[in-house]
């Protein structure tokens, strides 16, 4: 088995080496390991430290540069190149656990032609689990967050043959879109599997996506838009209350920040209008006060 594992990174050299390093913690005689590196145009040492790893040969390793084109673009490009037959997205500022590639390896007989991937836990540095456990073996991540009541980040391993036919969707050359717009996608098709495992690591940092999400939202309206409308696709049946309410108020706040005039052009079902109708107003306001 081999495994893909794509890193966008940029300026963050000093976090690398423990990525790199539980990389090498995970190697076997049954899985091969490549890891592909895009630098979004890093001025620190970034490019010297990966060539130094490409030189010890440990594992291979393609480094891979852009200018400053962000994350989305940045996987959108590393996925191409992938030669696994796995793919793990992970960010520079997060690790695999020891036994991470084993579980993987271990995990992989319950992926089936409707699987799109395999779903794990993700634990901070204090050892806790970042969300709660999995209730269903077999889900999308659609019901997982909406329907289930998840609310924390989980580690996805990705069929590759399956994860090559999409891609993070950008708006109005902007740079960054949630994830979970691609994930919906295949949700539409396939299927994820649940393993109350974990695999990975997570380290926020200051200025990363999570701790900035007033921002991301402000400079990337249209994707967001976009993603808040497609999520009305979905069947809405069991979705919970505050899950209902959560994407209602955000498709109000990306329509303001959009200008979007046709507010109820893409809200399906009549509970969702009723909603939107009725915290329109006020989440206008909010909006216009907030940003």
């Amino acid at each position: 088995m081999k495994i893909s594992v794509l890193t966008p990174t940029y300026n963050r050299a000093h976090l690398l080496e423990r990525l790199y390093n539980s990389l090498l913690a995970n190697r076997s005689e049954t899985v091969q390991i490549e890891w592909l590196v895009m630098d979004d145009a890093s001025t620190d040492n970034t490019a010297s430290l990966i060539r130094q790893y490409q030189r010890e040969n440990k594992i291979e390793i393609g480094y891979y540069f852009q200018e400053h084109k962000q994350k989305m673009t940045a996987l959108n490009s590393l996925v191409k190149y992938a030669t696994g037959d796995l793919i793990i997205e992970c960010d520079s500022d997060d690790y695999f656990t020891d036994t991470a590639f084993k579980i993987i390896e271990n995990s992989f007989y319950k992926m089936d032609e409707n699987t799109y991937a395999l779903c794990f836990l993700k634990y901070d540095q204090n050892n806790n689990n970042i969300g709660q456990l999995f209730k269903n073996e077999e889900t999308t991540m659609f019901d997982l967050y909406f329907k289930e009541g998840e609310d924390g980040e989980k580690a996805l391993v990705f069929k590759t043959s399956i994860r090559k036919r999409y891609k993070h969707e950008l708006e109005h050359n902007e740079l960054f879109v949630t994830e979970a717009r691609m994930y919906h996608k295949m949700d539409l098709n396939y299927k994820i599997k649940c393993i109350n495992e974990p695999i990975m690591i997570c380290e926020y940092q200051e200025n990363g996506y999570t701790n900035n999400i007033n921002k991301i939202f402000k400079e990337n309206p249209y994707g967001y838009l976009e993603y808040f409308k497609e999520i009305f696709e979905h069947d809405f049946k069991n979705v919970k209350w505050n899950k209902r309410l959560y994407a209602i108020k955000h498709y109000i706040l990306f329509s303001v920040l959009t200008n979007n005039k046709e507010i109820l052009k893409y809200v399906k079902g009549l509970a969702n209008k009723f909603l939107t109708i009725l915290l329109y107003i006020p989440g206008k306001i909010l909006t216009k006060n907030k940003f």
